[in-house]
């Protein structure tokens, strides 16, 4: 059942003029800042030349691409995750689910796989960027394997949020909103010098600049997976409280 409803949340997800508008604009800003990074790259590979343990052109072109596809999945994200259970309750269609012989756990699941799946997409062509580089220079595919591992363990734990975030609106931009905001809120709450060291631990972008460094670190990936369990039980336990009260 939890493959049936993903697939039904794909079909769905692919079938609407926003996923497709949402997945070119990133995949053309992405191309357009890669080229922007492999100009730059270019214009400074002869002073590198001569220099000592020189950063190669997945430190200078990877991994900055990389940094800037995680930011752009807290513009993605909202997007992708603010239909899920919000238009569902306002269409009163989750009625129907709620009536149906399927647990809370499979209908959350099962949405939450369709998302993921839809923002890894936009993750492994953000990857593909670099691979065209293997052709002309050395890759350290190493590291490049380590950001896309990153990069899906971010996308992971931001559909977990937004998913749950769904799941306490019956307004689509209400649930955009929230989860961008949460996001966001997550995202920065490490800029500042002050920022105690448990507050620094919660940004999820914080974990993933040790994986753009190739350190693939047990803590950062107990990390993200307890953000998406930590959401995904939130959202689950929504879900049998919307039950109990029909």
């Amino acid at each position: 059942m939890i493959l049936t409803i993903a697939a039904r949340e794909w079909r769905s997800l692919f079938l609407s003029p926003l996923a497709w508008t949402v997945l070119a604009a990133q995949q053309g800003l992405m191309a357009w800042i890669f080229l922007l990074l492999v100009q730059d790259f270019q214009a400074v590979q002869g002073r590198l030349a001569g220099l000592e343990n020189a950063p190669g052109v997945t430190d200078l072109v990877a991994a900055p691409l990389f940094r800037v596809a995680a930011w752009g999945l807290l513009l993605v994200t909202p997007l992708a995750t603010m239909r899920l259970f919000s238009m569902e309750r306002r269409t009163r269609s989750l009625d129907l689910l709620l009536s149906a012989p399927v647990s809370a756990s499979e209908m959350v699941l099962g949405k939450y796989l369709g998302t993921m799946l839809f923002l890894w997409i936009g993750a492994s062509l953000a990857g593909l960027m670099p691979l065209a580089l293997a052709f002309g220079t050395t890759l350290d595919f190493g590291k490049l394997l380590a950001g896309l591992l990153g990069l899906s363990l971010l996308a992971a734990g931001f559909a977990a949020v937004g998913l749950y975030l769904s799941t306490l609106t019956v307004q689509p931009i209400a649930a955009a909103a929230a989860t961008f905001g949460l996001l966001l809120g997550l995202s920065v709450v490490d800029l500042q010098e002050t920022t105690s060291r448990l507050f620094g631990y919660l940004s999820p972008l914080r974990h993933y600049d040790a994986l753009l460094l190739g350190l693939v670190n047990s803590a950062d990936l107990a990390y993200y997976l307890l953000l998406s369990v930590l959401f995904l039980g939130l959202a689950i336990r929504r879900i049998d409280d919307l039950r109990l009260r029909d």
